[in-house]
């Protein structure tokens, strides 16, 4: 049954790949679609059918309300206010990949990668690059989303000293990931979700809103 999930988990991320490569074009964008539909149905299919799963009302009630959103979004949204709708739900996204970074740091047997105090180094690996590219993408998103909007400036906002501090940044996180791999320490995870909200948030800054689509 492990081979099995294993084996439909990277067909789904596959599908996943293939949405983002269609995507990238609106002349492929409908097919890009079609395989992150098949993608995300392989995955939750998967997830349901696994032996581990004791309670499935709140997995349904969760699937029901967002996919309750997401219809009623998708029907009332214009067209030309579909970048600004992508960059909202990809803040939803980033903010998720934390929240599961996070629930498996706090309880890793619930996830079969050890103990509190004793995870796995791989697994602090992946639950921290999640974590980090996750808090990015959410801020990062949401000054996207704002721009888009119009609730900010759509002007490029910079700073002196702007490069030097994002690139202290990046460093910082990655100096954080060593010791959150190398103690299991509590303070480290924070600190790399504080970071990365921040770094986030400073990247996209300096970007017009011209170009948010792009970086959407």
């Amino acid at each position: 049954m492990e081979t099995l999930s294993a084996l439909l988990y990277l067909v789904a991320s596959i599908c996943f790949i293939m949405a983002l490569r269609g995507l990238s074009s609106p002349e492929t964008s409908r097919q890009g679609n079609i395989y992150g539909m098949v993608g995300m149905t392989i995955a939750i299919l998967t997830t349901l059918a696994s032996p581990i799963v004791q309670s499935y009302w709140l997995i349904v009630l969760g699937i029901a309300i967002g996919g309750a959103i997401g219809y009623v979004v998708a029907k009332k949204i214009e067209m030309t206010a579909l970048p600004q709708l992508v960059a909202a739900f990809h803040s939803l996204v980033g903010l998720a990949a934390v929240f599961v970074a996070l629930a498996a740091f706090y309880s890793p047997e619930a996830y079969g990668i050890g103990s509190a105090g004793a995870i796995a180094k791989g697994s602090l690996i992946e639950m921290a690059l999640g974590t980090a590219v996750g808090a990015i993408t959410f801020t990062g998103s949401i000054v996207a989303f704002a721009k888009l909007q119009g609730l900010v400036t759509g002007k490029p906002l910079v700073f002196p000293m702007q490069h030097p501090l994002n690139a202290a940044l990046g460093v910082l996180s990655l100096l954080l990931i060593v010791w959150l791999v190398q103690s299991n320490s509590t303070v480290a995870m924070w600190l790399i979700i504080i970071v990365a909200l921040a770094l986030g948030f400073l990247l996209i800054l300096p970007i017009g809103g011209a170009d948010m689509p792009v970086v959407i």
